[in-house]
C-alpha cells in the first residue's frame, strides 16, 4: 500500500521523572507508564510516511506547554503545539502573549483543556470559559476539544457562541465504540459538524474499541458518521501516539486509516492525511 506524505496532527510526549501523569495510575496503563520521547517517536513517524506533526499537552500544569514549544523549535517533525493555559483567568491574553514570546513560541498554533475530566458538563459555556475562549480567537489560535459525549451539547454551545473561532474536536469526540451504541453521541457529532467553525481529528478511535480484538468494522461506523457530518476537508489523521500503543503499533493506526478513507478520492484523502492540518494548525 503506498503511502502519501502525512501530518499526524495529534500526538504526545512525555518525561515522568520531570513532572507525573496521573491518568496513567491505573493497571490497564501499564504498557505507557514510561517516558516517551521525539526520539521514540520519530524512527516510528518517518516509518509510516509521516512528515510532519502536532505535539500535545497532556496535563493541565503552566510549565508543560513551554517545554513542549522549546522542542517544537528544535525539532524538524514537530511543527506545531497544541498547549494548555488556565482559560479562567482574567490575565489569559497576556499568558498567550507570553507563550508566543518564548523559544518555540511560534509554534503555538492552538490551547486545549481536559473537558473530559470537569463534573460540570456545561464547563465549556461557563461565563469564565467563554472569556478565556474569547482570547483565544484574538490570539489568532484554534481550541482542542477533549471530552466525553455526554459533554457534546457544551461544545456546540461554545461553538455558536463563537463562530470565529476554530474548535477541533479531538478523537471524534470519543464514541462508545467498544459498547456499538452510538447514539446521542452520533446526533451531536452531526450537531457541531453544521456548525462550520469545527473541525475533527480522526484520532484516538482504537482506544475507544475493545484494544485486544477491535477491527476496522468496530471503527467503521464512526468513521461514516464524522465523513458524512464534517466532510473530508474537515478532517485530520492523527494517531496519538503513544496512549494508541495500548491497543495498536503506530504502523497499525496508519494503515487502519488508510482502510478506512480508502474509497475517498485522492483529493479527498489529500485533505485528511495533511491538507486539513494545514489550514488549522499551518502545520
Amino acid at each position: 500500500m503506498s503511502r502519501p506524505p502525512i501530518t499526524d496532527a495529534h500526538h504526545h510526549v512525555w518525561d515522568l521523572s520531570v513532572r507525573g501523569q496521573d491518568w496513567l495510575s491505573g493497571p490497564e496503563f501499564a504498557p505507557i507508564r514510561r517516558d516517551f520521547s521525539l526520539s521514540d517517536l520519530e524512527p516510528e513517524a518517518r516509518a509510516a510516511g509521516v512528515t510532519r506533526t502536532v505535539l500535545v499537552q497532556t496535563v493541565t500544569v503552566a510549565e508543560e506547554t513551554p517545554e513542549l514549544l522549546a522542542l517544537a523549535a528544535n525539532s524538524d517533525l514537530v511543527t506545531g503545539v497544541v498547549g494548555w493555559t488556565d482559560l479562567t483567568v482574567p490575565g489569559i491574553a497576556d499568558e498567550l502573549a507570553r507563550l508566543a514570546a518564548l523559544p518555540g513560541g511560534d509554534q503555538l498554533r492552538g490551547i486545549r483543556h481536559q473537558v473530559q475530566a470537569e463534573p460540570d458538563p456545561q464547563w465549556l459555556v461557563r461565563p469564565d470559559v467563554l472569556r478565556g475562549l474569547r482570547a483565544i480567537e484574538a490570539a489568532d489560535l484554534a481550541y482542542d476539544f477533549v471530552l466525553l459525549p455526554h459533554q457534546l451539547p457544551a461544545a456546540i454551545g461554545a461553538a455558536t457562541e463563537l463562530p470565529g473561532l476554530t474548535f477541533v474536536l479531538d478523537h471524534l469526540g470519543k464514541p462508545p465504540i467498544a459498547s456499538g451504541e452510538l447514539e446521542p453521541w452520533a446526533r451531536n457529532v452531526r450537531a457541531l459538524a453544521a456548525l462550520p467553525n469545527t473541525v475533527c481529528k480522526l484520532s484516538g478511535m482504537v482506544t475507544e474499541a475493545d484494544w485486544d480484538t477491535w477491527s476496522v468494522r468496530d471503527l467503521s461506523p464512526c468513521v461514516d458518521t464524522v465523513l458524512e457530518s464534517f466532510g473530508p476537508d474537515r478532517l485530520m489523521f492523527g494517531s496519538d501516539w503513544p496512549v494508541c500503543r495500548l491497543a495498536a503499533t503506530y504502523t497499525e493506526v496508519v494503515e487502519t486509516a488508510m482502510l478506512l478513507i480508502a474509497d475517498l478520492t485522492p483529493t479527498e484523502q489529500a485533505w485528511i492525511w495533511s491538507g486539513t492540518a494545514k489550514r488549522v494548525y499551518g502545520s
